[in-house]
Parts: C-alpha cells; sequence; structure tokens
C-alpha cells in the first residue's frame, strides 16, 4: 500500500491505492523493467556502447578525469572530435543538423515515440549569435510542421539573448536606452518563434533557467501565452525542486483563468541545484532549493495531480523517475482519461531511461525523446553537463547501467537457446 500526496484545487490531499490492483497494460515499477521493448531500438553495437559509457559515468572519479580530459583537449585544439563524435555524441544527439537527425527521427517513430529537436548549441554572446539560435529555432518549427513524428519544438531564452540583460530586467534597476532597445529584440526573436509555431500548429516549450532569470522568462512566456494560447501551444517549464513553485503553478494557472488562455506546463524537478545553493549562499539570501529529495519528488507529484485535474491545463511530465510516470498514468485512468490523451505527454532525454519510454509508448501513452542536435564542438558544454548530472543524481547511472546489462544477457541467453 502507498499513500500519494496530490494537490486538487490549491489542496493538499491525500489517497491511498494499492499498487498490486493497477489495471494497466504498462509495467511499471517492478515496473519499467522489459529491457527487450526499452532497447528494441538499438543494435548490439549501440547497447555494447551505452555500456562503455554508462560505466565510466558511474564512477565518479572515472567520470571526473574524462570529463576533464576532454575540457583540456578541446581546449589544446587536440583531434577528439572524431572520438566524441563516434561515443557521447552518438548516444545522447540526433546529429549535427536537422537533416542529420531524421534517422533518429524515424527510429523513434517506429516504436511510436515522437522526436524534440532541441537545439543544443550554448553560449552565444552577440546579437548575430542570438539571431542564428532563433534562425534555428524557427527551422525546428518548419520541421515539426511537416512531420507528425515532431510533436514540440523547445528553446532557452538565454540561447537568444545576454544573461545579464535577463537578470537585470527583472529587477527594479533600469535599463538604459541601449539596454531597451537590445530587450526589445530578444521579446521579438522570442514573439517571432512563438507567433510561428501558433501558426504552424506546432507547440514550443520553453526551458526554465536559473532563478535569478525565471521571473524575466516567465513574464516573456506569460506574454505569449496571452497573445497565442487559444488552445495550449506555449508551454513553461516549473522546476519543482525550487520551494516555490507549486505556488508559482498553481498561481499562473489563476492567471490563466482570469485572462482567458490556455496553460501549457513542462514539469522537471530542475538542472541547476549547485549553482543555485552556491549563489544563494554566496549573496546570503534563503536557499530557493527544497531541503531534500523527498521534498522534491512530493512536491512534483502533487505537480502532476493539480495539472491533470484541471482541463485547461496541458501537460508534459518531463522526468526520469519511474514513480512519478507511473503516478501519472494512474491519475490519468482515475480521471477516465485515455492513454494518448492529447493533453498529456512524457518525456525524456534521448539515451536515458529508454525502458520508461519505450514501455510507455508500447502501452499507447504519448511520448517524446529530447533529442539534441548541432555541431560536435558546439555541443560540448551540453554533453558536458549531461556527464556531471548523471554523476550527481544518485542512482540514475547505475539504474541505466543494470538495465543495459540485463539486456546484454538477455540477447546473450536468447541466442544460446
Amino acid at each position: 500500500m502507498v499513500i500519494i500526496p496530490a494537490a486538487r484545487g490549491g489542496f493538499v490531499i491525500n489517497f491511498i491505492f494499492v499498487m498490486q490492483s493497477i489495471s494497466m497494460e504498462v509495467q511499471t515499477n517492478g515496473h519499467f523493467d522489459d529491457t527487450a521493448v526499452a532497447f528494441s531500438y538499438k543494435s548490439d553495437h549501440d547497447l555494447r556502447k551505452a555500456n562503455f559509457i554508462f560505466t565510466v559515468v558511474n564512477h565518479p572519479f572515472i567520470s571526473g578525469l574524462a570529463t576533464s580530459a576532454v575540457r583540456a583537449a578541446i581546449g589544446l585544439h587536440l583531434p577528439v572530435k572524431g572520438l566524441i563524435k563516434k561515443t557521447v555524441f552518438e548516444h545522447f544527439c540526433g546529429g549535427e543538423t536537422i537533416h542529420q537527425s531524421e534517422e533518429t527521427i524515424q527510429k523513434l517513430a517506429g516504436f511510436h515515440v515522437g522526436t524534440i529537436l532541441d537545439y543544443s548549441v550554448e553560449g552565444a554572446k552577440t546579437e548575430e549569435g542570438f539571431n542564428t539560435t532563433a534562425q534555428e529555432i524557427l527551422n525546428t518549427v518548419d520541421k515539426g510542421a511537416t512531420n507528425r513524428n515532431v510533436p514540440f519544438c523547445v528553446f532557452k531564452v538565454t540561447g537568444m539573448a545576454d544573461m545579464g540583460l535577463l537578470e537585470k530586467a527583472g529587477t527594479e534597476e533600469g535599463l538604459t536606452m541601449e539596454e531597451l532597445a537590445a530587450f526589445d529584440r530578444v521579446k521579438k526573436r522570442v514573439d517571432r518563434i512563438c507567433s510561428k509555431a501558433c501558426e504552424s500548429n506546432v507547440p514550443v516549450l520553453v526551458d526554465a533557467e536559473h532563478s535569478w532569470i525565471q521571473d524575466t522568462i516567465d513574464s516573456l512566456t506569460y506574454e505569449m501565452m496571452r497573445r497565442y494560447n487559444k488552445k495550449a501551444i506555449i508551454f513553461n517549464t516549473f522546476q519543482m525542486y525550487r520551494a516555490d513553485m507549486l505556488d508559482n503553478l498553481q498561481e499562473a494557472y489563476r492567471q490563466a483563468t482570469e485572462d482567458g488562455y490556455y496553460l501549457g506546463v513542462k514539469l522537471v524537478r530542475g538542472a541547476y541545484m549547485e549553482k543555485e545553493r552556491k549563489r544563494a549562499e554566496k549573496l546570503g539570501y534563503p536557499d530557493p532549493i527544497n531541503p531534500g529529495k523527498a521534498a522534491t519528488d512530493k512536491m512534483f507529484n502533487n505537480g502532476l495531480s493539480f495539472c491533470i485535474d484541471k482541463p485547461r491545463i496541458s501537460l508534459v511530465c518531463g522526468s526520469h523517475n519511474e514513480y512519478s510516470n507511473q503516478y501519472l498514468t494512474e491519475l490519468m485512468r482515475k480521471h477516465g482519461s485515455n492513454p494518448n490523451d492529447a493533453r498529456v505527454w512524457f518525456a525524456q532525454l534521448l539515451g536515458m531511461s529508454d525502458n520508461i519510454s519505450f514501455n510507455l509508448a508500447k502501452s499507447g501513452y504519448n511520448v517524446a525523446k529530447y533529442v539534441p542536435y548541432g555541431p560536435v564542438g558546439a555541443v560540448m558544454p551540453y554533453l558536458l553537463r549531461r556527464a556531471n548530472e548523471n554523476t550527481s543524481v544518485a542512482g540514475q547511472s547505475s539504474r541505466e547501467l543494470a538495465l543495459i546489462r540485463k539486456e546484454l544477457r538477455r540477447r546473450r541467453s536468447s541466442r544460446s537457446i
């Protein structure tokens, strides 16, 4: 018996259900453990490569040495990009361009899994760089408009704006005339993407970022929602490891209801915890992060319950947590929603949590993979961050590795019979 906290109408309630009695096709904990389904799209070669990558990632010391060596090699302009491309890049990325990502799109589609094209080039510093990024995002919208296997597009506002400008825009300190002009260009880039997404009927996910610029990002996103969300086209991202985020979600829904637009919600646990805590300690303000994983898990699941109960909210559950994905399927069942309910999607990163993605997809749920793409060298900051995140998240890489090795054993055993 499991007691699960849930939120309805802004009030936290508890309900009890018996896991053994869940009438679902999907195997969940125990389980998302059907590795034949999970890795059905991977060849033996791909699986052995994944085994090598997660073996490295699963050892923090070795992983730290490897990432440091890669950074040093790139800094010294050593010829390592070919090796990187054949290993971690091919595992976690679709290709260097949208065209090169087509093979991944089609491979995933063969198992009823969609693709969220994620242009993962970071660190643009100039207006030219910001405009280049904006154009690439527009290209992903074009791709989604002509390919039903690309159900969403995504962007980070910092790909098209200076982070210092976004931070200052969220304070009471006034912007200079030059800064006002720069911020107006940021808004025009965002609007151009959202307008085209609306015209093309391709929903777009606005990624969450650091707390000290998130208010500015929220303001831009909700302005776009008021303009375009006659249905859920623009989605904001809520990082549920922040202590204030459930309140923020509920307030966003209240405001959407008051202003008459639909709310697009992507729920994630979050990606900037260490930076957030270090900055809070350095500058002497309260830590914005929940006190522990249990609090974040509870808040995330309460957020799922809050969203599923509101017909004017469309939801993307961006989670690698087996229990949260299981919990959402049960919430859908209790609300009488079909697995393929158009307002509910499950999303995981390419190369991770395939046991969740492919088992859900096989059972008829709407599932999409984030598929990063971009030139190998330019995507390296993304790949290094993913390596660090996998190493630091307790149990994540160990779970991946155990499932990969289980499938390798299963394949060897099936051939010997």
